[in-house]
């Protein structure tokens, strides 16, 4: 059966316990020594209760060397825990250093992820406001066309006649509110040109000041561009052109084409 340890007490090592054996040993030696009996210098056998007893001192000193060993043990102890507790401290400091990168790691790649998600909800907004853009653009051009096309289908034939001439210069004049009529025109224009469009005065005042009457209304070129008509040609030959410019002409002086009745 084992011996309880008692608190406070270590247990002495091998080579603690040979050493105290010894100095038991050498004890009792010297301890039977004494008490073996012995001659004098006279020859006389001396016995050994006659020899004076002296004190062992082996047992004082196994104490102190135990004592020496519980400092020893304590001190390893305290330098273990001291040793164990640096590391562990090391060791927290460790994973505090690493828990701190791995959180500004997250918020780094977090922050990352934020920015690309705005930039790709920048870039899907900028696209669709540039597809919304062309599709409006689209959706006009469609619609200019289409009106144009209708305005085209809409738009009567005239023929290339004094007659059509007449009547689609009256057209004009109605989109651009100038007043006149077919009669007026045609009894002007007929005094004027006989109804011919490249008809040119080249003996009047007019001439004579280097400004011909030309077309089916006679009108010189300061006049025909002063009124000329948008949407009609350049050309005062044209026979569109020259009447629409004329009635405009006649309509800021007279009031309307059918208030001449000669001369203009």
């Amino acid at each position: 059966m084992p011996v309880p340890r008692i608190p406070g007490y270590s247990r002495l090592t091998k080579t603690h316990k040979f050493s105290a054996a010894g100095i038991a040993a050498a004890g009792a030696a010297a301890l039977a020594f004494a008490v073996v009996p012995g001659q004098s210098p006279e020859g006389h056998t001396t016995a050994a209760k006659e020899l004076p007893a002296k004190p062992v001192a082996w047992s004082k000193q196994v104490v102190d060397h135990e004592a020496q060993h519980e400092s020893l043990v304590h001190q390893s102890e305290l330098a273990t825990q001291q040793a164990k507790e640096e590391a562990a401290k090391k060791k927290a400091a460790e994973e505090a250093a690493k828990k701190k990168a791995a959180e500004e790691a997250a918020k780094k790649r977090a922050a990352e992820e934020a920015a690309k998600k705005k930039a790709a909800e920048e870039a899907a907004a900028k696209k669709a406001a540039e597809e919304k853009a062309a599709k409006e653009k689209a959706d006009k051009e469609r619609a200019a066309k289409e009106a144009a096309s209708r305005a085209a289908a809409r738009k009567p034939v005239y023929a290339n006649n004094l007659d059509g001439w007449i009547k689609e210069s009256l057209a004009v004049m109605k989109e651009k509110g100038i007043p006149g009529s077919y009669n007026g025109i045609y009894r002007n224009l007929m005094r004027e040109s006989s109804g011919n469009p490249r008809a040119i005065n080249l003996w009047d005042i007019n001439a004579q000041n280097g400004i011909p009457s030309k077309g089916l209304l006679q009108v010189i070129d300061p006049t025909f561009k002063a009124y000329h008509v948008e949407g009609t040609s350049w050309d005062i030959y044209d026979p569109v052109a020259n009447i629409t410019a004329a009635c405009n002409y006649a309509w800021h002086r007279y009031g309307s084409m059918d208030n001449v009745n000669g001369p203009y």
